[in-house]
């Protein structure tokens, strides 16, 4: 049971910094009264914010704020539940929300959606419908449960019986199958993976048995052809090599040559300067008998001896360079002999060098080619290794087939679950259960008002009402009066449904202005003593204008406005 023991604010609507503070736990009835404006209904706004981070009527969280000072909205509310002393604080500038537990606030690591969350299904077990529902029966800014839409119409009753679980329940399934659905999806592209290996390696090793031996065969004749081929250049190697050697054996014969060419053109040279020498001494005695220079006689027996003389060394010079010149034809015969087999033996050489590249072709294609019949010959001989992985394979296949049927298997077990905890499954079991004890508590209460109709809420939570008069009446047909002895009805049924499940219980039940517009002085009675004698364990607290009530209840909490502030009257 959730206990209210007191609620204070300040700077909160029309409060300033003088906070005001409620005991929610002090008297079994109280009336709250107070002039127009006077902040009487604050109380409502304070308690859904305090609990739930908005305000009871339609009004924007900034709008909270005392408009005055602007600053330090602050609400505090504290409540006992199974012997557990709870305190919540929530604030507006600054932004404040604080969760104690037996006086030591909790971690405030969480984000505030986490701690509101957390706060509404572990601790006050029930949403802010929900609240409004049991708690809370207001004015025209609320909406009573006959006035909701059909969903949230079962939002309140699965609250109140304590079967959300169920729709909680059923998105984790939900959630599940969607896993479980992703990881067929994502098995079955494994499968067609393998497969497709399945297919591609008995191919591999039907292409390895069929086709090794042709393969091999194929690439051997084809290295004997080329082993033909290097065996012919090699031969021809062979005998080149034999011509070379006769050629460099004659090009030895005729070395020199060259370097008695230049030697004997040196002696050509010195022996032409001689002979030059001795012809001009021959022609000058031979001409002259005196001397052109001192003019003087020359001796004419010297001068015929020196005629004799140079006579006979030109026909001596004449003579040895004239062999000189038949020496050096020999040698320029020699070398001519010599570069026409060098330029030969040039030829027989670069025939041996594009030989040698053809042998050396042919070598590496047989190399290319043996690598291949040995890689061939190792596939031959690994059979059993493909053979094996094939295998892998098949098995890999197997067990994802197996793996997919297992988790299909999964999801018709969680789809069959699905579907029993969606709305029209064990939720609407339960629903059914306690639709009569709902209908019997409502038309009991509406009875104790003097109010006898029939009321019915089918599964659908849609009304079915009958009078003994007339039949099939709705609820938007009934007048004002008779709406708000249905919303009563309503509450207190509620009220009790939760107390019974123990789903909900709580001390306090807050009824906005339910006297002032919709029931006539018969009715009023009737409630009271509803609330006074029927609604047990509660701390009731109604909210009105009215006069003339102030007696029938326990406790007055008036409210007036100082200025421009609201305060309790003392």
């Amino acid at each position: 049971m959730i206990t209210f023991k007191t609620i204070s604010w300040k700077n909160f609507l029309s409060t300033g910094n003088q906070p005001t503070k409620v005991l929610l736990d002090n008297a079994s009835t109280s009336l709250i009264i107070g002039t127009n404006g006077a902040g009487k209904s604050t109380i409502l706004d304070a308690l859904t914010f305090s609990l739930y981070g908005k305000s009871f009527r339609k009004i924007n969280k900034g709008q909270l704020i005392n408009t005055t000072n602007e600053k330090n909205c602050f609400v505090e509310i504290e409540f006992v539940v199974n012997n557990v002393e709870w305190k919540v604080e929530r604030g507006i500038k600054p932004n404040i929300f604080k969760i104690y537990r037996d006086g030591k606030e909790l971690d405030q690591n969480a984000s505030a959606i986490d701690q509101q969350k957390w706060l509404e299904q572990n601790v006050l077990k029930m949403n802010y419908k929900s609240f409004t529902q049991i708690v809370i029966l207001g004015s025209s800014s609320f909406v009573p449960f006959m006035q909701l839409p059909t969903n949230s119409r079962r939002e309140v009753v699965e609250d109140l019986l304590d079967i959300k679980i169920f729709s909680s329940m059923n998105e984790i399934v939900k959630g599940r199958m969607r896993l479980i659905k992703d990881e067929v999806r994502t098995l079955e592209l494994k499968k067609e993976s393998l497969k497709d290996k399945v297919d591609m390696q008995k191919n591999f090793i039907q292409q390895i048995e069929n086709q090794s031996k042709e393969d091999i065969s194929s690439k051997e004749h084809q290295i004997n052809t080329l082993l033909t081929e290097e065996n012919t250049f090699m031969h021809k190697n062979e005998n080149i090599n034999k011509d070379v050697v006769v050629l460099q054996e004659k090009m030895t014969s005729l070395e020199g040559s060259a370097s008695k060419l230049r030697e004997y053109g040196n002696i050509k040279g010195k022996l032409s300067n001689k002979i030059s020498g001795i012809v001009k001494e021959h022609k000058f005695f031979s001409e002259n008998r005196v001397c052109p220079t001192c003019e003087q006689n020359i001796e004419e027996s010297f001068r015929v001896n020196r005629i004799s003389d140079s006579q006979s060394k030109a026909e001596e010079l004449q003579k040895g360079y004239q062999e000189l010149l038949n020496a050096i034809k020999n040698e320029e015969e020699r070398e001519s002999q010599f570069q026409q087999i060098s330029g030969d033996l040039s030829k027989l050489l670069n025939g041996i060098t594009q030989n040698n590249s053809h042998i050396n072709g042919c070598q590496k294609q047989i190399k290319r080619l043996e690598q291949e019949i040995q890689t061939i010959t190792s596939q031959v001989a690994n059979r059993n290794t493909e053979h094996e992985k094939l295998e892998q394979f098949r098995t890999g296949l197997q067990d994802t087939f197996e793996n997919i049927s297992e988790k299909k298997e999964k999801i018709t077990y969680l789809d069959f679950t699905y579907n029993l905890l969606k709305d029209g499954g064990v939720k609407t079991q339960i629903i059914k259960k306690y639709l009569p004890i709902i209908n019997q508590q409502a038309n009991k209460y509406l009875q104790m008002m003097d109010f006898y109709i029939n009321f019915k809420l089918d599964e659908e939570f849609t009304e079915t009402i009958e009078s003994p008069i007339h039949e099939d009446f709705s609820y938007a047909s009934f007048s004002e009066g008779e709406k708000m002895r249905i919303d009563l009805a309503l509450l207190f049924t509620w009220r009790e449904i939760a107390r019974m499940k123990n789903s909900v219980n709580t001390n306090l039940l807050i009824m906005d202005e339910v006297f002032d517009s919709s029931l006539d002085g018969f009715g009023t009675e009737e409630f009271l003593k509803i609330i006074r004698f029927v609604i047990k364990d509660a701390n009731i607290f109604v909210i009105s204008h009215k006069e003339g009530l102030e007696d029938k209840f326990d406790s007055v909490i008036k409210f007036e406005k100082q200025g421009n502030f609201s305060r309790i009257e003392p």
